[in-house]
């Protein structure tokens, strides 16, 4: 059973560089909830927030946080510098670069 996750208690897992490959045709603003490839096979919901602006055009670049559902299911699966695909169903909408682990359950001592 899975305890308590920070996408419910609102902490952020990660702050990562998000960078937009300009396939969306519309920004994304503070709030959004793509899904994201953690690990060579699993996709997880995260909460997106941006520092210092509310939203990032279709090719643009932001620093901010993740906050993911359930990472109890993908523990030790991130590294900083580890870059994860920011997706939408099956298309790829830009990639997030970890800068840092706040969640420890996520930190891999692996980099693979």
């Amino acid at each position: 059973m899975f305890t308590q996750t920070n996408a419910v208690n609102g902490a952020p897992d990660v702050e990562a560089v998000f960078q937009f490959n300009g396939t969306r045709k519309t920004a994304v603003w503070d709030g959004y909830r793509p899904a994201h490839l953690v690990t060579d096979n699993y996709l997880t919901t995260g909460i997106h927030h941006y520092c210092e602006t509310d939203f990032i055009l279709p090719d643009g670049t932001a620093k901010g946080t993740i906050t993911f559902i359930s990472p109890e299911a993908y523990p030790h699966c991130l590294w900083v510098g580890k870059k994860i695909n920011i997706q939408e169903g099956a298309r790829i909408g830009g990639t997030d670069t970890i800068t840092k682990i706040l969640n420890s359950l996520l930190c891999s001592d692996n980099k693979y």
